[in-house]
């Protein structure tokens, strides 16, 4: 969405705008039920829709900053896992599954899966397919609980 684009829509517009908002704070103001916010989203949509702006657009950019967010916290758990590596505790749930957990990471598995459930801050990150990264995740806290016991 070009600001340009906007600015224009703006200049061209502003008497729609100005009604819309005067709108709108006469419904908030006035209205006390939840037909209130029913009213207050139609003219939202309905100015998004006068601008051009279609739902698919809001959408796309809404999956943009989402895999973006995503991607950014993927790189920064495996990260986190190379870092917390040393300090990992790796748990066997003695039917083939694992937990391994480190201050900031936890990571679900079973031994014949190529798939691990992470978790990173308390946010769950999905399943992932072992990596290099993980493989080197979940050895290092192998080593460390056979040398622990």
């Amino acid at each position: 969405m070009d600001m340009e684009v906007w600015s224009q829509f703006i200049r061209e517009n502003w008497l729609v705008i100005v009604i819309a908002l005067v709108l709108l704070f006469a419904v908030v103001n006035l209205v006390k039920t939840v037909l209130k916010w029913a009213i207050v989203i139609i003219i939202v949509v309905g100015l998004f829709i006068y601008s051009g702006v279609t739902l698919d657009q809001i959408g796309d950019t809404v999956s943009k900053v989402t895999d973006g967010t995503v991607s950014t916290l993927k790189k920064e758990a495996q990260e986190v896992m190379l870092n917390e590596a040393k300090e990992a505790k790796y748990t066997s749930g003695g039917d083939g599954t694992f937990t391994i957990t480190s201050p900031n990471l936890e990571v679900k598995g079973a031994a014949n899966e190529d798939k691990v459930e992470v978790t990173f801050r308390g946010v769950s990150l999905g399943k992932w397919s072992i990596t290099e990264t993980t493989q080197t995740f979940i050895d290092q806290a192998r080593k460390q609980q056979n040398a622990g016991s």
